[in-house]
């Protein structure tokens, strides 16, 4: 197995998180894992994006070109990089915030609205995780019994009542019927 990941948004939709959150999951099952997380100078509103890979061998570079999976989180990255995704890969979009749809008929292609689910259900700022949920979902990148044991190691002690509330999103992406 070897997924080369971009997920891609705004700062402050949880970009970087999500993509630690995917990296340590890949750990957890013994994987080979990269985790490269790129953001402007602004702290919230910049653009971030974050590569990840996972792989059954050594990782020769953590740069994603071409990637097997896109979640976009908003449109200037979905415009950016729909045309990179390989041929036979898979794109996330929170038509929430994206009204585009992919002309494409090389890759599979999901919209989930994660960014109103989030707001509808009292989980502001966890589209992405929502989102997260449906990639697993459709994906099959790892086993449900990882999901709790991955959050476990991305959420700290310190902000643990954050635990349950990213649990539950993933929960609402992984249910949602796409």
């Amino acid at each position: 197995m070897n997924k080369e990941i971009l997920i891609a948004g705004f700062g402050g939709q949880g970009i970087l998180f999500s993509g630690k959150f995917l990296a340590y999951e890949g750990l957890i099952d013994g994987k080979e894992v990269s985790w490269l997380p790129s953001y402007g100078p602004e702290m919230r509103g910049g653009t971030a994006n974050c590569s990840i890979i996972i792989s059954d061998n050594k990782i020769g570079s953590p740069i994603v070109d071409k990637p097997d999976v896109l979640i976009a989180m908003n449109a200037p990255s979905f415009d950016k990089y729909i045309t990179e995704v390989k041929a036979g890969g898979q794109v996330f979009v929170d038509s929430s915030l994206i009204d585009a749809k992919t002309d494409r008929d090389d890759v599979e292609a999901y919209y989930i609205p994660a960014t109103k689910m989030a707001a509808e259900e009292g989980l502001t700022g966890l589209a992405n995780m929502i989102i997260l949920g449906l990639f697993i979902k459709k994906s099959g990148i790892m086993p449900d019994e990882n999901i709790e044991k991955a959050m476990r190691k991305v959420v700290s002690a310190k902000k643990e009542k954050l635990f349950d509330l990213n649990m539950k999103a993933v929960e609402l992406g992984y249910n949602y019927e796409a």
